[in-house]
């Protein structure tokens, strides 16, 4: 299914955005006070979208399932392996923005 790998690429945009963002956030915190919370905020929203993608891609693999059966083989190691990357990211930088924010 294209569309899977299509958002899973939008996926790791948002998750490297919020990266970013909450690095940018860090940077000026003290210096900049506003700006910084302008970064963070901006974060946080990137990590709402990668976890929207994520509701859809869920939501395509249940609906395959249902009319064909097992996805393929292949395409479901992708996935696996793709999935495990976002989440070990997206920790990553949860745990900067619970930083930021303490």
């Amino acid at each position: 299914m294209t569309i899977i790998k299509e958002i899973a690429g939008k996926i790791a945009e948002e998750i490297n955005d919020a990266d970013a963002y909450i690095n940018l956030a860090t940077e000026w915190k003290a210096e900049q006070p506003e700006a910084a919370q302008v970064f963070y905020e901006l974060s946080t929203q990137e990590m709402r979208h990668a976890d929207m993608l994520h509701e859809v891609v869920t939501k395509l693999i249940t609906e395959y399932r249902n009319q064909h059966g097992e996805p393929p083989a292949g395409m479901l190691a992708l996935y696996d392996w793709l999935h495990g990357q976002q989440i070990e990211n997206s920790m990553r930088v949860k745990v900067k923005q619970g930083m930021y924010s303490s």
